[in-house]
């Protein structure tokens, strides 16, 4: 019998998804609704506002929020949890969700800050790179992630938890990445890769957005990543919304320099 072992991110990392998949206050718990800066317009204020706050910073507004509008924390329900982030525009993006996430992972491997080794792309002149250091966050996105000066393209083969999933389109607000959380390989070959990422899928509402979670088994380490099976909500193939969004994409496995 083939022998079988399992990969995963550091639980430090693990958790910081789980905070943002199974956000809790009160008795109530909901995954955090997917927020994009780009298609709401709204510009600059808090990082909770702009969908690129941490769990911490998203928990402590919701307080707020409950305290300003009177709002009894121990009769929220899962449900109403989650209408009364998405009502208030809190979420978070797909980049900021995969920074925290490799963020936390980065510091237990002892490399420490993303932010003290991304080249931000975005950033231009001095003012340019005085606005990136002091707001990271804000100006990473996944064309930073996907950069060559900050990650590597990998092939199947040498996959680990920690990599990052880019997909890259010539669409607009349409560019999105995975973190990779767990692989499953088989005789030392990756067999199964788990992943997590923050998204909206154009048909669902905004009470319908959040973190999903998914796994690519993989047919064959020799062929590209969307020759293999996609499997997210008990869809694949071409009833796989990822999936199909991945095959119209640049879509790469990527290691960040530093891992």
């Amino acid at each position: 019998m083939a022998s079988m072992n399992t990969k995963t991110l550091t639980q430090r990392a693990l958790n910081v998804i789980d905070q943002y998949l199974h956000f809790k206050i009160g008795n109530a718990v909901c995954s955090i609704p997917y927020f994009n800066n780009k298609t709401t317009r709204t510009r600059g204020g808090l990082r909770v506002a702009i969908g690129k706050g941490s769990p911490k910073e998203i928990f402590e507004e919701v307080q707020d929020i409950v305290i300003k509008n009177h709002i009894s924390i121990n009769a929220l329900t899962n449900d109403s949890l989650k209408r009364l982030l998405a009502d208030n525009n809190i979420g978070i993006d797909c980049s900021a969700f995969v920074y925290y996430v490799l963020n936390a992972e980065s510091e237990e491997r002892k490399k420490g800050h993303l932010d003290k080794h991304l080249s931000f792309t975005n950033c231009h002149g001095i003012l340019g790179r005085i606005r990136c250091s002091l707001r990271p966050i804000e100006n990473c996105n996944v064309a930073t992630f996907a950069n060559d000066k900050n990650s590597r393209s990998i092939p199947i083969k040498e996959i680990e938890p920690g990599d990052i999933i880019t997909m890259k389109s010539e669409e607009n607000n349409r560019d999105h990445i995975l973190v990779i959380h767990q692989i499953e390989y088989q005789n030392f070959i990756p067999a199964t890769i788990h992943y997590s990422h923050a998204i909206a899928y154009p048909e669902d509402s905004p009470y319908g957005s959040g973190i999903y979670q998914g796994e690519i088994q993989i047919i064959s380490p020799d062929k590209y990543i969307t020759e293999q099976r996609w499997i997210e909500d008990n869809s694949e193939g071409n009833s796989n919304r990822l999936f199909i969004r991945a095959r119209k994409s640049k879509t790469e496995i990527r290691r960040l320099k530093w891992f």
